[in-house]
């Protein structure tokens, strides 16, 4: 089996990682307006809804005081009456917000109407099915759609990196440019092709060697990832975590605002608490394992290199856990929604979602095959797809190095000729897995829907090296693992291997965060959708590396049966269908030098009495660590020096004119704006 997370119905499916709930009934009518509640009801939680109201009552449920934040208790009573007297009959019903309000991005979150979703708690005696039919009925709800659970079809943790590992790393093998002892394993980041007498090609890689000569990372980008939790004090990963300065290690209080108690390095949405957590007797390890491809830092003589984690001396992305299974704790779609959002509005511009739902394409003997069109999944998972565009419209800033947000998937592990939902939505990266050869990981998705492929283990081909438990596992992706499942000591401990297109996926993500780096670097500004199709675009092809008329040869589900099952694939079944080829760092952070426009100091808008905190680093080309800057109306705005940062202060509503000039001579001109608030609520 292999990890990749998908949600699924029911616990007895094999599924690579978490499956997701089948359709209860065929969805009919116009597939562009969904109904009003939706088809996918199986693997509900009892007792709980997510419903839209319509836009017309939304003053009444903001007077109605519904939840503002985390943690705070939801309100007994909407406002709406025909709502209320219809959950009057289930019995202490409860309702907040779906996504607590943030007044950074309110404003936002309103103009796509994510102020309109709540969730329903009410006894769970009463069927969802029944409650969901009752409210749908009403003129003052316009979608109502079950709280599906996330749940694991699978306990299997990594492979413990071991002492004979180490032996299979050859002498003869070339130790890149950074000291970390265990690169000479990473065949995913620099294939030399002497691993191993067979099986490895060189250069099938993702070829970040020859793109660390250009950058190794920036500080600026932060990678969301959307898993189990990372292990925030791993010596490879705690100095490439996202901090949220603002926030209060183990708080129960909102520090800054922006909904959560507590989030220093992101946020438990599974558990509903700001301590990120990894010893879970059910965790796998599998998030802390996405981050160390992303961003383990590089040359510090410890453990694995990464693509974009930088060194000690520069620091590469950050690394924001998302974390949306904790232990024993299934999470929910609720819980995957308020991630999103949350990432979003704190600052990452890269979600990494090694998660989905089974290929509609996948082998209906083996799996529980679900969507099989864009429209299909969309019509069946509203406050998915509004959350997921959430992302990739409002993540980033017109005035940083990126505009929108770029959103990797893993495509699945069902063997299946077409990619997974949400994977296969044109919107986002779908990624496939290759071995070390360039060859289609034996069990990788692959056809309709993906678009790129990258490395991501083959234990089942690569059986024959290693013994044991370790059989085959050089053939898999070595990272970082918390160091309570690696079952290792000593230099040993914290790192091992998994597979699956969720190992794929984070070397996209981790390439996709270099590029961006790389634009800050040069201080250029991108749009997302640019991004994007030069990441395919620059995309090596593989397929001129197979022997199309000799079937690769495999043992099938390795890890259950051993070596009993020999199987072979053909490789003329996937020619063209593995995307735009294996990705290639080197050549998409070319290409982003000559991509973009050049970054210019932004205009500011700030509330009244309140302040803007902007880094004036970023926007000097010829660099400078001075900076002057000159108000000519001090009575609307002022500007004070906080360390590397500038901190603009509303002082009267109004608009006035400024400068800023570096020590090394670069002058930009912008305006500050300050704003009384737009209404009642607050809203800017």
């Amino acid at each position: 089996m292999k990890n990749i997370y998908r949600t699924i119905v029911f616990a007895a499916v094999m599924a690579a990682g978490l499956s997701a709930c089948s359709i209860e009934e065929p969805v009919t009518g116009n597939l562009n307006e969904p109904e009003k509640v939706s088809p996918v009801s199986e693997g509900a939680v009892a007792g709980e809804l997510l419903v839209r109201f319509d836009e017309g009552v939304s003053e009444i449920l903001d007077e109605a005081g519904l939840i503002t934040k985390s943690g705070d208790s939801a309100a007994s009573r909407t406002g709406v009456l025909s709502v209320d007297e219809i959950l009057d009959l289930v019995e202490g019903y409860q309702i907040e917000r779906v996504f607590p309000v943030d007044k950074r991005s309110e404003a936002k979150a309103r103009e796509e109407g994510l102020h309109l979703w709540y969730v329903v708690r009410f006894s769970d005696e009463h069927p969802v099915e029944k409650v969901a039919a009752d409210l749908s009925r009403l003129g003052e709800v316009s979608r109502v759609e079950f709280n599906r659970t996330l749940k694991r079809s699978s306990e299997k943790k990594a492979t413990p990196l071991s002492a004979a590992d180490l032996k299979l790393m050859r002498t003869s093998a070339k130790q890149a440019k950074y000291n970390d002892p265990h690169l000479g394993l990473q065949w995913h980041m620099v294939n030399n092709g002497d691993l191993a007498e067979t099986k490895f090609v060189a250069g099938a890689d993702v070829n970040v060697e020859k793109a660390w000569d250009l950058c190794t990372g920036d500080p600026s980008i932060i990678v969301a990832v959307l898993d189990e939790g990372v292990d925030v004090f791993h010596p490879d990963l705690r100095g490439s975590m996202w901090v949220n300065e603002d926030e209060i290690w183990r708080s129960t209080d909102d520090n800054d605002g922006n909904g959560y108690d507590g989030d220093v390095y992101g946020y438990n949405f599974a558990a509903g608490s700001g301590v990120i957590s990894t010893n879970g007797r059910y965790d796998t390890g599998h998030g802390t394992h996405v981050a160390g491809v992303i961003a383990a830092t590089n040359n510090n003589g410890v453990g694995i290199s990464s693509i974009a984690g930088g060194t000690e001396e520069n620091p590469g992305v950050k690394i924001m856990s998302c974390q949306i299974f904790s232990g024993s704790l299934a999470g929910t779609v609720l819980d995957e929604v308020r991630a999103i959002k949350y990432a979003a509005d704190n600052g990452a511009v890269v979600l990494q979602c090694s998660w989905g739902y089974i290929s509609g394409a996948a082998n209906p003997y083996d799996w529980t095959p679900q969507f099989s069109d864009d429209d299909e999944w969309k019509s069946s998972n509203v406050l998915e797809y509004k959350a997921l565009d959430y992302f990739v419209h409002n993540a980033g800033s017109p005035d940083g190095v990126i505009d929108g947000g770029i959103i990797v998937f893993a495509g699945g592990n069902e063997y299946a000729p077409a990619a997974s939902y949400p994977a296969a939505y044109p919107d986002y990266v779908a990624v496939a897995a290759t071995a070390g050869d360039y060859t289609p990981a034996v069990y990788s998705n692959y056809g309709k829907g993906t678009t790129i492929s990258a490395p991501g283990g083959d234990q089942d081909y690569y059986y024959e090296y290693g013994e044991g438990p370790n059989a085959g596992s050089i053939g898999c992706v070595l990272s970082t693992l918390p160091y309570n499942v690696t079952g290792t000591a000593g230099d040993l401990a914290g790192y091992g291997y998994m597979e699956g297109t969720s190992m794929a996926c984070p070397h996209v993500s981790g390439v996709v965060a270099l590029g961006l780096s790389y634009a800050a670097k040069l201080h250029k500004h991108v749009k997302a959708e640019d991004v994007k199709n030069l990441l395919h675009s620059t995309a090596r092809p593989i397929e001129q590396y197979w022997d199309l008329d000799t079937p690769k040869l495999y043992y099938k589900f390795v890890a259950d049966l051993g070596d009993v099952h020999l199987s072979s694939m053909d490789l003329k079944n996937y020619r063209g269908q593995m995307g735009s080829g294996q990705v290639d760092a080197y050549a998409f952070l070319q290409a982003i030098a000559g991509a973009g426009v050049d970054m210019t100091f932004p205009n500011i808008y700030v509330a009244l009495d309140s302040n803007v905190t902007i880094n004036p680093s970023m926007y000097f080309k010829n660099g400078g660590s001075k900076y002057t800057v000159t108000v000519s109306d001090s009575e609307i705005a002022s500007c004070t020096e906080d360390g590397n940062k500038l901190v603009f202060h509303g002082k009267k509503a109004g608009q006035t004119a400024a400068s800023i000039k570096s020590d090394s001579g670069e002058v930009f001109n912008f305006t500050i704006t300050v704003r009384n608030t737009a209404n009642g609520n607050g809203w800017l």
